[in-house]
């Protein structure tokens, strides 16, 4: 999505929800491009006929021979195929190929996590599960597996309504907020192809 797209879909959407211009800037100030990745059955029938498998949850990783897994043995929680990532919805860098896998305990405050990029023209190996720590199996937890598709997005800065603009148009009463949450729903759903 350009630039020019994300901005006339943000003071579309806002003139439709009878929000001010320059409340509608200050929410585009405030956002940035993204993608989500979610299950098949989270795409419009629309997206399903285009999709692409862009990441999988779970399941064991595949790594470059001589490399184990991390230490702590962290569960593989997602892999990202890169050259399957829609470039021009993002603004940053990633890798133009191989798989990022992301490995971390899933518990609020992880004590550790580790993210490794793969090039696609690295040989590997599907590694185990199963390794020995002094002298006995151990089993690293393996999540299940799903197929998760890329669908371009937009991510707000939840501080965006203390903005200036966006402030006196709330201070002017009513209910001007569920205006508001009307209005940035609808730039996420716009911006996500209608999702």
């Amino acid at each position: 999505m350009t630039t020019q797209t994300v901005e006339d879909l943000v003071l579309g959407a806002a003139q439709t929800h009878g929000v001010p211009g320059p409340v509608g800037q200050e929410l585009l100030a405030e956002s940035r491009p993204c993608l989500h990745l979610v299950p098949i059955q989270g795409l419009t029938p629309v997206q399903q006929r285009a999709a692409r498998p862009a990441a999988r949850t779970g399941g064991l990783p595949c790594l470059p021979d001589g490399v184990d897994w991390p230490d702590g043995r962290d569960p593989l929680v997602l892999t990202v195929d890169c050259a399957a990532l829609p470039r021009e919805a993002l603004d940053i860098e990633l890798p133009q190929d191989g798989y990022l896998l992301f490995f971390i305990t899933i518990e609020y405050e992880p004590e550790s996590s580790v993210v490794l990029h793969v090039p696609a023209s690295v040989r590997t190996t599907q590694r185990s599960a199963t390794y020995e720590f002094a002298g006995e199996p151990e089993q690293v937890k393996v999540y299940e597996p799903e197929v998760l598709y890329a669908v371009p997005g937009l991510t707000v800065s939840p501080d965006w309504r203390d903005s200036p603009a966006t402030s006196a148009f709330l201070d002017l009463g009513g209910d001007r907020d569920d205006t508001l949450d009307d209005f940035e729903d609808a730039v996420r759903k716009e911006a996500a192809g209608g999702a």
